[in-house]
């Protein structure tokens, strides 16, 4: 199938004239970006950062509407960025969620194949053994496989699960895979942020333009709060675009138009189920994805079951690729966060082919979620992209553009806050 990408930039009405700043700053997050807010109020006490969002609340876009999973880091190439941001992360975001009192449990998971799909758990487990420890790793920890995974039989994973399908010929068992409360976690980067004395979190206040400064290094970027119809215009010597679903928009708004990124939006929805066939489940499930010609392996990871810490269970997300309107709206998948049953025959025939006695009946539409695409459905995988931009072009005035921040991106918050604050500005900006 193919979708159109959105192309379009910040301000491309010319609603907002240039503005002379009012006021510097040191460092401005765009978007969610707690955990790196977090991270430089941290490593940078003496410097101004300011985090502005423009929802009322954190996480109204991706990190609220995801399965609120900690990953292993199965699934990506090895060399890659999610990969070695999701191994690095997980292990910061346990050691966060028992230093800070942050809900969550290791859960483990369980992929689950069938005789046909032996090959690619067996893939998956040889690629977990020869992963190594990612930068930044404690000295002490990496004598221990970064990744330990078990190959077992269908009658041992039905010994785990009983209620899995009698054609589950094999699984793999992944121990570090766990659940969290992605609300308490925000709720605790917030205070972090509040509580330093340089730092600030500016909320229902959106970025509306962005130009390189023509006097001193850095960027001018102009904010409107509320339903203002004018705002104020303040210098960021540094720019960290965490805007997520909408980081290219405002990356963009700085390219020549021949240049400019086209977005790509994933919804993937989510249903509740309450009903026979999963009395027993302990451990989160994930089917075999759709591999080979025409599947979508690494843009979706099946319509797999989770927990929450309640011990309630969902199915999702499944995939479904958005066509974005001919005006070109880049909020128009805030339209298709409405939960309803127009999914739930397709989720159904796909959970019932590794749990066969879950009915129909009890399944209800629970959430919606968009994930931030930087490919269409035709491409393979696509990678974490952190751009670097100067607003004079050469050494000054940085903007650090976050893209494509899809899964395993709760995962990987806490060490690609790491990555952008230590290794990309060298941790002193």
């Amino acid at each position: 199938m193919k979708v159109r990408g959105l192309v379009t930039a910040l301000n491309s009405r010319k609603r907002y004239c240039f503005k002379t700043p009012e006021y510097a700053i040191d460092h401005l997050v765009i978007g969610g970006g707690l955990a790196v807010a977090q991270r430089l109020a941290q490593t940078f006490p003496e410097r101004s950062t300011y985090l502005v969002e423009r929802h009322g609340v954190a996480g109204e876009e991706t990190s609220s509407r995801n399965s609120e999973v900690i990953h292993a880091g199965l699934y990506y190439p090895p060399d890659s960025l999610k990969t070695r941001l999701c191994l690095r992360g997980r292990h910061l975001l346990y050691d966060r969620c028992q230093a800070h009192n942050i809900p969550y449990r290791k859960t483990g998971k369980l992929i689950v194949a069938q005789e046909a799909q032996r090959p690619y758990i067996e893939s998956l487990h040889a690629k977990a053994q020869k992963l190594s420890w990612p930068p930044h790793s404690n000295p002490a920890e990496t004598h221990s496989p970064v990744l330990p995974t078990t190959l077992i039989s269908g009658d041992e994973a039905r010994d785990m699960e009983p209620d899995l399908h009698t054609n589950i010929a094999a699984a793999l068992w992944s121990p570090e895979t766990g659940i969290i409360d992605s609300h308490t976690l925000m709720e605790s980067l917030e205070k972090d942020i509040a509580d330093a004395e340089n730092s600030e979190l500016v909320y229902s206040t959106k970025v509306v333009r962005i130009d390189p400064s023509r006097n001193e290094p850095g960027w001018v970027v102009q904010l409107v709060t509320g339903d203002a119809e004018e705002g104020d215009a303040l210098l960021a010597r540094t720019v960290i675009n965490c805007a997520g679903l909408t980081a290219p928009l405002i990356l963009n708004s700085i390219l020549p138009e021949s240049q400019r990124l086209p977005m790509y939006f994933a919804r993937g929805s989510y249903a509740s189920y309450r009903g026979p066939g999963v009395k027993h489940i302990s451990h989160l499930i994930y089917p075999c994805p759709a591999v080979g010609k025409d599947s979508h392996a690494f843009h979706s990871l099946g319509t797999h079951l989770t927990l929450d810490l309640q011990g309630k269970i969902r199915f999702g997300p499944d995939l479904d690729w958005l066509d974005p309107p001919e005006d070109n709206d880049p909020d128009f998948w805030q339209k298709h966060l409405v939960p309803n049953d127009s999914r739930l025959e397709l989720m159904y025939q796909a959970v019932k082919q590794y749990l066969r006695n879950v009915s129909q009946e009890g399944f209800q539409p629970d959430y919606c979620g968009v994930r931030p695409k930087l490919v269409g459905p035709e491409a393979g995988f696509q990678d974490f992209v952190f751009r670097r931009d100067k607003a004079n072009g050469h050494g000054d005035g940085e903007m650090i553009s976050l893209l494509g921040i899809e899964s395993p991106g709760l995962t990987s918050s806490l060490a690609i806050a790491e990555y952008v604050v230590e290794d990309l500005m060298g941790g002193a900006a």
